[in-house]
């Protein structure tokens, strides 16, 4: 299966042109994905830079059919009509999606800087060798404070869905809400990190846990490409806004994936964002 990451920045283009479908377009001429990880995903914006207020959830899932669109909502708040705008995290799987989390992410004061609410989705697919948790989030950019929070919030979050595979547990038969659903620690995290790789919180992010049977989390450019930097994921392009390019956008896959591990790459090409997409296949 093949994996696509990619913080889209609303669909805003370095030609400063919004297109939702080249996004799309750009990210199949980079892989043939099986799923793809957004992160900026807007509607109803029109304050943001080019866009006219486009549900680009809803563009974005029309834009592939036969997928499965889970969206991760972290901003949802009133338009001045009454109507809502909204801003977070997609996942599309042509892969069935059996369930999905949205946990909301730590947002500790911090009047020191400006910052948002960030949230993780989460959805279990069937890939082809089994169940596999996919995990996309975005951290807080300005504040460092609310990023550390967030990480190992992350951390935490795995932590808690291996202890549900490894327990076992409870469910019910029937189709209703208690009826247990597939766990497995099997897991690809995705997404913006705001963080460089040398930053200690990227090394935190793959330490062990106390648990084990915990399978911890590999920066997959790392583990295929040891002593190689990864490519820049930003301000290859845009060079206004990020003169200085750098890698923020990391692939993670969890300890008992290592095997599995077949490629890793970043496209280095379209200039449909700010951000340039990554990708990783798993046999």
């Amino acid at each position: 299966m093949k994996l696509v990451t990619w913080n889209i920045q609303w669909c805003l283009g370095c030609d400063g042109r919004v297109d939702p479908q080249r996004i799309v377009d750009d990210a199949r001429a980079f892989a043939d994905f099986d799923v793809l990880c957004l992160q900026e995903v807007a509607a109803n914006f029109e304050t943001l830079k080019g866009s006219r207020g486009e549900d680009q959830f809803a563009l974005l899932a029309a834009a592939l059919p036969g997928f499965t669109a889970v969206a991760g909502v972290a901003v949802d708040r009133a338009a001045p009509d009454g109507s809502r705008r909204r801003f977070g995290n997609m996942i599309l799987s042509r892969l069935p999606v059996r369930w999905v989390l949205r946990p909301m992410l730590p947002w500790p004061a911090d009047p020191a800087v400006r910052s948002m609410p960030r949230v993780l989705l989460e959805a279990l697919v069937e890939a082809p060798f089994g169940p596999l948790r996919v995990m996309t989030t975005h951290l807080e950019y300005y504040s460092a404070l609310q990023r550390a929070a967030q990480l190992e919030a992350l951390r935490q979050r795995h932590e808690e869905a291996c202890g549900h595979a490894l327990a076992g547990g409870a469910g019910e038969a029937s189709d209703g809400p208690f009826e247990r659903q597939p766990q497995t620690v099997s897991a690809i995290l995705t997404g913006d990190f705001n963080l460089r790789p040398d930053d200690p919180l990227h090394a935190r992010l793959g330490e062990g846990h106390a648990d084990t049977r915990v399978p911890a989390l590999d920066d997959v450019w790392q583990r295929l490409h040891p002593g190689e930097p990864q490519p820049p994921t930003i301000g290859v392009h845009d060079c206004h806004q990020w003169p200085d390019p750098f890698a923020c956008d990391f692939i993670f896959a969890s300890g008992d994936l290592r095997d599995r591990l077949r490629a890793v790459a970043v496209d280095l090409r379209t200039e449909a964002s700010d951000h340039q997409p990554m990708m990783v296949e798993l046999g």
